[in-house]
C-alpha cells in the first residue's frame, strides 16, 4: 500500500496511550478478582450477585455494542454513502422501546440466568439447546468482525502486525473477562466508554478546526449529497432508504438486543426489573451519542477530502481505513492524540468482546455444562465458567482471521446479527406474543427462519448487489496526485463479472438490513401454520409470567375478552398484578415465601417439578420480585 508521505506516523507519547487502555482494562480484571474473591459462586461471577445499578450497566451496553465496527466503519459509510445513517436512531428507539416494555420483563420476571432456559420453560429442552448452539455460532462471527477492525486501523497508523493486533486483544479481553466475571466486564465498559467519547469529541473538534469551522462542514457536505438523509424508495433492493434502515434495522438491532444474551444477561445483573429498565432507556441516550458523532465524522472527514479522496488515490487500501488515515492526517504532529484514537478505537472492541466471551460462557455452562454435570459444587463451577471464558476468547481470537474476507466491516457485522439475529428474534416471539404456539411449531419455524434469512445472506455475498442497487455517492481526486497512472488503471479498469444467476438481481440483491425481517417472517409464519397442522398448545400447560400475548393489546377494555385472548392460559382476577400483568398462582406463593404444591418435593423447596426450573439459588423469590420491582 502507498502511504501518503504528509500524513504522521505514531509516536512515543501515542504508545504510552494506547498501552494504557490495555493496564487499566487488565487492571479492573485483578481488582475484581480480589475484591470479590470470597463471594466464590457462579452466579456471582456470571452475573454479578443480580446487585448491580442502572449507570454502569447503561454505559456497559453502550460500549459493547457501539464497537470498532461503528467508530471505524460508520464514518467510513457516511463518508461513501451520506448521511442517511442517521436513520438507525429511529431504529434504536423502537429496539430500546421493545426490549424494555416486552422482551426485558418476560426474562426478569422468570429468574433465568441464560436467555436460552425461557425456551426450555416455554417450549422444550431440545428448542434450547438448538437456540443456544446458533447463538454461540452467531456471536464468535461476529466477534471476529469486530476484533479485525481496530487491528487494520492499528496496522494502518502505526506498521504493527496487524495478527499480532489481534492475538493482543484478545489476550487482554480473555485476562480481565476470566478473572473478574461480569463485574470486571462492566466496569471495564465503563472506562472504555469514557475512552471512546474521548476519541470522538478529539476527532470532530480538531476536524471542524480543520475544515474551517461548522458552516464550513455543512456546507462541503451538502454540496456533496452526503445530506441526502431521507430516501422514501420502498425498493427492498436499495442498501439504505428510510424504509431500509428504520424497519429492517428495528429487526436486526432488536435481534441483536432484545433476546440477546449479552444484553439480557447485564439487565438481569441489575438489583430490580426497575433498574434494568432504567439501564436500558439510559443506554439509548449513549447509543444517540455515539451515533450522531460517527455520522459527524464521517460529514468531517468527507468535508477534509473534497477534492483528494485517499481511497481513490490509493492512499488506504480498503474504505475502512480511511477513518483511521483521517486521524494520522489531522492529529499525527500532536503527540499523545492519534493513540486516543486508536485506544477509542479499541475500547469499542475490548468492551464487545470481553461481554461475549462472558455471555458465551454463561449460556454454555448453564445450558449445557450443568446439564450433564448435575451435582456441580459452586468452586467448581465458577473454574469451570473461567475456563470457558478461556476458551472462547481463543476461538472469538482466531475468528478474526476469516473477517479479513468479508468485506466492509459495517455490512458484515449487521449482516451476520441479520442471518441468525431475525429467526432467534421470531423464535422468542413465537413464545412471547402467541400463547398457542407449540415446540413443533417453534423448532419448524426456527429452521424455516435460519434457511431463508442465510440463503438470502450467502447469496448476497458471493453475488453482491449491482452497483446502481449500492448508490455510492462521487468521490473526487483532482486535488491530489495519484499514484501512476497504470494502478489507476489498473484500478479503474472493469473487471469480468462471473455469470449470475437468475435470482442475483432480486432475492440475493436485497438489503443486507432485511436479512433480519425475512428471518423473522419466516420463522413466525412457519412456527404458527406448524403449530395448528399439529395442533396448538393448551392454555393450562402455559405458565403467565411465560407469556404477554399480542392479541392482549387489541382487547384490553373489556375482562371478557382479555381472559379469550390469554387464549385459555390459566389465570385468576385474584393474581392480577396492579400494572394489569397476570402472574400465576405458583409466583405468587412464592413472593409470600409461601410452599406450593408444585415446589414441594421431598419435603423441600426445589421447584423441580419445573421443566428446566433452575432450583437452588434462583428461585422465583430472587428474580426481581421485590417491593421496588416494576411489574
Amino acid at each position: 500500500m502507498f502511504q501518503d508521505p504528509g500524513v504522521g506516523v505514531f509516536q512515543a507519547w501515542d504508545y504510552v496511550v494506547f498501552a494504557a487502555l490495555f493496564v487499566i482494562s487488565s487492571g479492573i480484571g485483578v481488582f475484581f478478582a480480589i475484591k470479590e474473591r470470597t463471594k466464590n459462586t457462579s452466579k456471582e461471577f456470571l452475573v454479578g450477585g443480580k446487585q448491580m445499578t442502572c449507570v454502569p450497566v447503561a454505559l456497559s451496553l453502550t460500549a459493547s455494542f457501539m464497537s470498532a465496527v461503528t467508530v471505524l466503519g460508520t464514518p467510513s459509510d457516511v463518508y461513501r454513502f451520506g448521511g442517511s445513517f442517521i436513520i438507525f436512531s429511529i431504529a434504536y428507539t423502537m429496539m430500546v422501546t421493545l426490549t424494555a416494555e416486552l422482551f426485558l420483563p418476560i426474562f426478569y420476571r422468570s429468574g433465568i440466568t441464560s436467555t436460552y432456559e425461557y425456551l426450555e420453560l416455554r417450549f422444550s429442552k431440545a428448542v434450547r439447546m438448538a437456540a443456544t448452539l446458533i447463538y454461540i455460532v452467531q456471536t464468535i462471527l461476529y466477534t471476529g468482525v469486530v476484533v479485525y477492525a481496530p487491528a487494520l486501523a492499528l496496522n494502518q497508523v502505526t506498521g504493527f502486525n496487524l495478527w499480532g493486533s489481534i492475538f493482543a486483544t484478545g489476550i487482554v479481553c480473555t485476562f480481565y473477562c476470566t478473572l473478574g466475571g461480569l463485574k470486571a466486564v462492566v466496569w471495564s465498559d465503563v472506562f472504555q466508554m469514557v475512552v471512546m467519547l474521548m476519541g470522538f469529541f478529539t476527532v470532530l473538534i480538531q476536524g471542524t478546526i480543520k475544515n474551517g469551522g461548522p458552516v464550513a462542514v455543512w456546507k462541503a457536505a451538502q454540496e456533496g449529497s452526503r445530506l441526502n438523509v431521507f430516501d422514501f424508495d420502498p425498493d427492498p433492493l436499495r442498501r439504505h432508504t428510510f424504509w431500509t434502515i428504520s424497519i429492517g434495522g428495528t429487526f436486526t438491532w432488536l435481534g441483536i438486543y432484545g433476546v440477546n444474551q449479552s444484553t439480557i444477561q447485564r439487565c438481569i445483573s441489575c438489583k430490580s426489573e426497575k433498574q434494568a429498565k432504567l439501564a436500558l432507556y439510559l443506554n439509548l441516550l449513549g447509543l444517540l451519542v455515539i451515533l450522531v458523532c460517527a455520522v459527524f465524522s464521517g460529514l468531517v472527514m468527507y468535508t477534509f477530502y473534497a477534492k483528494c479522496d485517499p481511497w481513490t488515490a490509493g492512499f488506504v487500501s480498503a474504505p475502512d481505513q480511511i477513518m483511521a488515515y483521517f486521524v494520522m492526517d489531522i492529529l499525527g504532529h500532536m503527540p499523545g492524540l492519534p493513540g486516543l484514537f486508536v485506544a477509542c478505537a479499541f475500547s469499542g472492541t475490548l468492551s464487545t468482546v470481553a461481554a461475549s466471551i462472558n455471555a458465551l460462557a454463561t449460556v454454555t455452562y448453564e445450558d449445557f455444562i450443568k446439564y450433564w454435570f448435575k451435582n456441580l459444587s459452586e468452586r467448581a463451577g465458577t473454574w469451570i465458567s473461567k475456563g470457558l471464558c478461556i476458551v472462547f476468547g481463543v476461538a472469538c481470537t482466531t475468528m478474526a482471521v476469516a473477517a479479513s474476507y468479508m468485506g466492509g466491516i459495517v455490512q458484515a457485522a449487521l449482516s451476520i446479527h441479520g442471518m441468525c439475529g431475525g429467526p432467534m428474534l421470531g423464535l422468542f416471539s413465537l413464545g412471547i406474543l402467541f400463547p398457542w404456539t407449540n415446540w413443533k411449531g417453534a423448532a419448524g419455524g426456527l429452521l424455516a427462519g435460519i434457511t431463508l434469512s442465510f440463503w438470502a445472506g450467502i447469496g448476497g455475498f458471493v453475488y453482491p448487489a449491482p452497483a446502481s442497487k449500492m448508490m455510492p455517492l462521487h468521490l473526487n481526486t483532482s486535488g491530489c496526485e495519484l499514484r501512476n497512472s497504470s494502478d489507476i488503471l489498473t484500478t479503474l479498469a472493469p473487471t469480468m463479472a462471473p455469470e449470475r444467476p437468475a435470482l442475483a438481481d432480486s432475492w440475493y440483491s436485497m438489503s443486507y438490513l432485511y436479512y433480519s425481517a425475512v428471518g423473522w417472517l419466516a420463522t413466525v409464519i412457519a412456527g404458527l401454520v406448524i403449530t395448528f397442522l399439529t395442533g396448538p398448545t393448551r392454555g393450562g400447560d402455559i405458565k403467565p409470567v411465560l407469556i404477554r400475548p399480542v392479541c392482549n393489546l387489541l382487547c384490553f377494555w373489556s375482562e371478557e375478552y382479555r381472559k379469550a385472548c390469554w387464549c385459555g392460559v390459566e389465570h385468576d382476577a385474584a393474581d392480577m398484578d396492579l400494572s394489569g400483568d397476570y402472574i400465576s398462582t405458583d409466583i405468587l406463593a412464592m413472593r409470600r415465601e409461601e410452599p406450593t404444591e408444585i415446589s414441594k418435593k421431598d419435603g423441600k423447596d426445589s421447584g423441580d417439578d419445573l421443566p428446566g426450573h433452575i432450583a437452588e439459588d434462583r428461585s422465583y423469590t430472587n428474580a426481581g420480585f421485590t417491593k421496588d420491582t416494576d411489574l
